[in-house]
């Protein structure tokens, strides 16, 4: 297939790669030209300009960028892709962003006659490099099942949640649990420490039962060692939970753990870490704990 892929983040990079190791003929299209420079060499492919060059004879596009506003710029506004988007052919957006931005750009497809799937993605980088993504979709029909079967080069699961808007609903749901994962794993490991438990040993036991979770199994051991570089970025959690807020206030829904968690990341913020990843949670539990002490983190 003729597809092109506009943004080449930590995300979009490796996905696009899998499309065209795939054996699609990929076109890219990244704000930062050399980086696009850089996913031609180790790629192939080819890189466009402007959204709307990438996009040109393309059957579907594929989009993963930062927030709202710069899914507005490379769909709508000037030189964006909507503009050049062909009857009958596909746009999937794998930025995480609001509902209301992915009724508002499946609408613009329909009056132009072409198909929209908003599709947000968990699993961080790893899942992206590793071509395990989930991959969570809103749409038509018609529209997921042109878009699965070539979303299959770097996911391990995905599933129509319903109508335009639903994807991005449903990874929402997805960030909430997360924060109180994560949240929960802070505060235990940091009484174990406390405890002089060892938190490895722990978690061998622990892992076993009822409070086995994907962040235990995956980040237990660089959370024990203070490493936070390993996945996605606590500013990037604030964004997506600002999205949840917003959504919750409009359906009515109080979020308590996760207002309750954002302000922890904030804290996070300050001592540094807005780009350490989300399991920094950790970080705050043991500089609390040092303060508390007046032993320094151990």
């Amino acid at each position: 297939m003729k597809l092109s892929f506009i943004g080449l983040g930590v995300m979009g990079y490796p996905m696009a790669g899998h499309l065209q190791r795939a054996g699609h003929d990929v076109t890219v299209f990244n704000r930062t030209a050399s980086r696009a420079g850089d996913w031609v060499k180790e790629y192939g492919g080819q890189a466009a300009p402007t959204p709307a060059d990438a996009i040109k004879d393309a059957d579907i596009v594929f989009c993963c960028v930062g927030r709202d506003a710069d899914l507005r710029q490379v769909t709508l506004e000037k030189d964006g892709a909507f503009a050049a988007m062909r009857p009958g052919t596909l746009f999937v957006d794998h930025t995480t962003a609001s509902a209301t931005i992915a009724r508002e750009l499946s609408e613009a497809a329909k009056q132009a006659g072409f198909d929209f799937v908003d599709a947000p993605v968990s699993g961080g980088q790893a899942g992206a490099v590793n071509g395990k993504l989930t991959i969570m979709c809103g749409g038509s029909e018609k529209a997921y099942a042109k878009a699965e079967p070539v979303m299959a080069a770097y996911a391990r699961q995905m599933r129509l949640l319903g109508p335009s808007g639903a994807g991005q609903l449903t990874k929402m749901v997805n960030q909430i649990c997360i924060a109180g994962v994560v949240q929960g794993l802070a505060e235990g490991f940091s009484l174990a420490r406390a405890s002089g438990l060892h938190i490895e040993a722990v978690v061998e036991v622990i892992s076993k039962g009822a409070a086995q979770s994907w962040q235990m199994e995956n980040r237990h051991k660089t959370m024990a060692a203070g490493h936070y570089d390993h996945g996605f970025a606590v500013e990037w959690m604030r964004k997506d939970l600002g999205i949840c807020f917003e959504e919750a206030r409009r359906a009515g829904v109080s979020l308590p753990m996760a207002a309750l968690v954002d302000q922890f990341y904030a804290e996070v913020e300050s001592l540094g870490g807005k780009r350490w990843d989300t399991s920094s949670l950790f970080a705050r539990q043991e500089f609390i704990r040092s303060k508390a002490t007046g032993r320094g983190q151990s």
